[in-house]
């Protein structure tokens, strides 16, 4: 039978990811980080196995591969993919070092540490029975295109890309493979949680208020009206089965003006597409 660890599997993306391959049978570990969040899962797929992980806290994470040692005996993880993450919105002249430093605690050095300890039982202990796993991690449109007032966040997510390439061209001899998903706009609660945190923001009288107030709307917007965490979940199946898998998905809404243009059109001229629509004026 097929496994797979999921972190960030409370909401969005990561309990869509959860249900969506409990229900194709496979036996789902489920990283979340309150029992309520995962009694709730187990609620939806009785066959969902909830662990208490924060990616954070090495304790957690070598405490669930223990937990999936247990399950899956001496054969291999078949998949792990890395959801759990954070977002923050702020000009980053002026967002605490404590936050900034709170973006890479998670999305960067949590998902190396779980991968790191993943690794063994995806294959890179060869005494393991059973195909080489598979490594998805999440990053977004914003591990390739940089935006104003979430440098913290795309600043991860741009690790994340180089991490992924670095582990998938590293683990050739042992056949895992690593995988990115770079997410447009989802419809998933981390954009509530930022309005949430940030709906008594520090930077309103700052000269960078109105722009951040428009920024946030469109983010908002966006997360409303985006893909479904069910669709994303179809495209990590395909990452995680597919014979031959793609190395980036980028599933994104309006992939043309979202993604392709802003890709390979002059950074300046992007600039002065973020500027006009969140009115960056050069001050006088």
């Amino acid at each position: 039978m097929p496994s797979v660890l999921i972190t960030g599997a409370s909401t969005g993306i990561g309990r869509a990811a959860a249900e969506h391959f409990a229900r194709k049978g496979w036996t789902v570990f489920a990283g979340v980080r309150k029992e309520a969040d995962g009694v709730a899962l187990t609620d939806a797929e009785p066959e969902i196995r909830p662990l208490i992980l924060d990616v954070a806290k090495p304790d957690q994470v070598h405490g669930a591969i223990d937990e999936i040692n247990k399950v899956i005996g001496h054969t291999t993880l078949t998949g792990l993919v890395n959801n759990a993450g954070i977002a923050m919105m702020g000009p980053l002249a002026l967002q605490p070092m404590g936050e900034i430093r709170q973006h890479f605690e998670v999305n960067v050095f949590g998902l190396l540490e779980m991968t790191k300890a993943a690794s063994p039982l995806l294959g890179l202990d060869e005494t393991r029975q059973g195909a080489p796993g598979r490594i998805v991690n999440i990053t977004s449109v914003g591990g390739k295109l940089a935006s104003p007032f979430l440098g913290s966040y795309t600043a991860t997510k741009h690790a994340v890309e180089s991490i992924t390439d670095s582990f998938r061209r590293e683990f050739i001899p042992f056949g895992i493979d690593a995988i990115s998903i770079g997410p447009g706009a989802v419809r998933t609660p981390i954009w509530d949680k930022a309005e949430e945190k940030d709906k008594d923001t520090p930077y309103a009288d700052t000269p960078w208020g109105d722009s951040i107030k428009a920024f946030a709307e469109t983010m908002l917007k966006g997360g409303r009206e985006g893909l479904t965490p069910e669709h994303i979940a179809e495209v990590i199946d395909e990452a995680l089965t597919a014979k031959k898998p793609k190395a980036r998905y980028a599933p994104v809404p309006d992939k043309l003006t979202n993604f392709t243009l802003p890709m390979i059109l002059p950074k300046r001229t992007v600039d002065g597409f973020f500027a006009n629509k969140f009115g960056l004026k050069r001050r006088d």
